[in-house]
């Protein structure tokens, strides 16, 4: 054979082996990443490293090797809880570092560089939106966020200092401060369409004598966003909670969780003018509540789907096993979420959920689920429930409209797109009382009604 075309074949071969090699060691190099605890990231070109942020998306904890480099968003994030500062000049040490780490401090580690990077790092608009506050921070220093609140679930994006600078005050922080709620709450009933308040058996009427009933409720809240006049006092229930009616400046669906000054309770019982909860059934609701603060706690659930046929999420309000929201109609949770709610979301949002006079539930549940990353909490419910909202009260034509749910489908998409994934968790857990349904005495029994009802 000729020597040239024997060396041309040959290096032929070897180019094509070359290639093979190189595709499968860039295949192979994000699964790597995954695959790593530990990932080092020297200096590059210049004195950072694109690879720090890879690391960072990987779950990978960082072991950095450019003395000098002042990693970002230092000034707030604590990088010794997600990262390992190695110093480039003493390469032969980084082994037995990386070996000294145990197995518990590198799950922290790794923990800690997946919420670093989502809260942060996983968008262009999470890295401006991050410096803006930093900035804002520096500006208004006596408002500005703790340590806390940077480098903690769910990060100072959601913590705004607005509300409180003390970490205590935010209910995802209870748990980790030893903290607890306090023991009462507000009711906020939201009225739209009341046609028979005159009468004391009207749903909204009943409703409100057996909120005022439970031990743990401190004042009933009235949003009067109804086309009637406001009735006179004298024809309200007489109750030993304070009544107050405050009348809708908008009278849009987002106006229910506004952050109203007369609020002082740490838990809100959310309410639509024609839920029908008995005493009982409240009282039951707001204990779970108070060991699950951070989430809605509440009786009418539903659930979300993906539409592989549609390419979209969709809606359901269908009885199963499952369920990934409970509507705010009837439900509890923290009152920090109306301050969210008003100033985080976007407005372009608020003016969708306002035009429609739907889907207001519905982004509470992606807005609280964002934050926490768990479902919310579904309790004991009636079975008469679904029959009474179906057929009773002013919301009965909002339930038979076809448009209802396609406007909900509708919402639930354009939610999820603006956060830039599905935030809402599917469960299976509902809590039930003590000897719920157990075949024992009725007098044994702490919430005796419930089952009855």
């Amino acid at each position: 054979m000729n020597p040239s075309v024997s060396s041309s074949v040959t290096g032929s071969v070897s180019n094509a082996q070359g290639s093979v090699l190189l595709s499968l060691f860039r295949y192979d190099y994000t699964e790597l990443l995954h695959n790593s605890s530990f990932c080092l990231v020297p200096r590059g070109r210049r004195l950072g490293s694109f690879r720090f942020l890879e690391a960072l998306q990987a779950a990978c904890i960082p072991v950095i090797l450019s003395n000098g480099w002042e990693l970002p968003f230092s000034e707030v994030i604590d990088w010794r809880k997600a990262a390992i500062l190695g110093d480039e000049r003493l390469l032969l040490q980084v082994p037995s570092i990386i070996r000294s780490v145990g197995l518990d401090r590198t799950l922290a580690l790794r923990q800690q560089t997946q919420f670093l990077w989502d809260a942060y790092f996983s968008s262009v608009a999470k890295i401006v939106s991050t410096t803006l506050e930093i900035i804002q921070d520096r500006v208004q220093a006596h408002v500005s966020r703790s340590g806390l609140l940077w480098n903690a679930l769910p990060g100072g994006l959601y913590a705004l200092p607005q509300f409180f600078t003390d970490p205590s005050r935010f209910p995802f922080y209870y748990a980790m401060l030893g903290t607890s709620p306090s023991a009462q709450f507000t009711a906020v009933v939201q009225v739209l369409a009341q046609s028979q308040l005159q009468s004391q058996t009207s749903p909204l009427m009943k409703l409100i004598v057996a909120v005022a009933k439970s031990t743990f409720c401190a004042q009933i809240v009235l949003l009067w966003n109804c086309d009637k006049p406001l009735p006179p006092g004298s024809k309200w229930p007489s109750t030993s909670v304070p009544l107050t009616v405050i009348e809708g400046r908008t009278k849009s669906m987002s106006s229910r969780f506004y952050p109203y000054d007369v609020i002082l309770t740490d838990a809100i019982l959310s309410l639509d003018e024609d839920s029908v909860l008995s005493t009982n059934e409240v009282d039951f609701a707001f204990r779970v509540w108070q060991s699950f603060p951070e989430r809605i706690v509440g009786y009418p659930a539903r659930s979300h789907y993906w539409d592989s046929g549609r390419a979209r999420w969709g809606y359901t309000s269908k009885w199963t096993n499952d369920y990934s929201m409970v509507l705010t109609g009837a439900a509890f949770y923290h009152r920090y979420y109306h301050y969210l709610y008003t100033h985080y979301i976007p407005a372009n949002l608020l003016t969708m959920v306002d035009r429609m006079a739907n889907c207001e539930d519905i982004l509470m549940n992606f807005l609280v689920s964002a934050v926490t990353r768990l479902p919310p909490i579904k309790v004991t419910q009636k079975k008469q429930y679904k029959e009474t909202m179906m057929t009773q009260g002013s919301r009965s034509s909002r339930w038979a409209d076809p448009d209802h749910f396609s406007q909900r489908q509708t919402c639930m998409n354009a939610f999820s797109g603006w956060l830039g994934f599905m935030p809402l968790v599917h469960s299976q857990m509902r809590l039930d009382p003590l000897l719920f349904r157990d075949q024992v005495s009725i007098l044994r029994k702490k919430y005796r009604d419930i089952e009855k009802l």
